[in-house]
């Protein structure tokens, strides 16, 4: 037997709650860390000539087309490093942001992740430069993660499991 449309609406599905602080504070501080890798990137382009002294003085023998490979390498893993940091930061902050649990799961590994890049940098010879931005990097996916496992964002990524 047909059955007649009552009133014209559809059923609606149930509506996710808006991101509660937390969330959005983790958010930031994602945003925070994408910006830094942009700070990141800048600097290592500004100062990717003294590749060419630092090259020059390890491997003296080497030739003008050498020491120019090995920049254009530097100056393409820096660019590529950056840039794949920043798309990971600017990911997590949108997918976090719309409360998908795989992505605080996945934040939390990546800053696993950082966690060894930043001890690996302290025990290799470095930059004071660049160990700070590092630390400061580390500073913004510690506040992420701290903020994505309090309970109300718990509670928030929960809610988007049964939605």
């Amino acid at each position: 037997m047909y059955q007649y449309p009552s009133g014209g609406q559809e059923p609606v599905a149930p509506q996710r709650p808006s991101a509660p602080p937390s969330v959005l504070t983790a958010v930031k501080f994602m945003y925070a860390g994408a910006a830094l890798s942009a700070v990141g990137l800048i600097i290592g382009l500004l100062t990717v000539h003294s590749v060419r002294a630092a090259v020059l003085k390890k491997y003296p023998h080497y030739t003008s087309a050498q020491v120019h490979s090995v920049e254009v390498a530097v100056v393409g893993g820096v660019v590529l490093v950056a840039l794949i940091g920043i798309g990971l930061w600017l990911w997590m902050a949108w997918a976090n942001g719309r409360g998908k649990n795989w992505a605080r799961i996945v934040a939390t590994v990546l800053f696993g992740i950082n966690t060894l890049d930043l001890l690996l940098s302290v025990s290799r010879p470095h930059a004071v430069l660049s160990l700070l931005l590092s630390l400061l990097t580390w500073l913004a996916g510690l506040g992420a993660i701290v903020f994505l496992w309090r309970s109300e964002s718990s509670a928030y990524f929960s809610a988007g499991r049964t939605a």
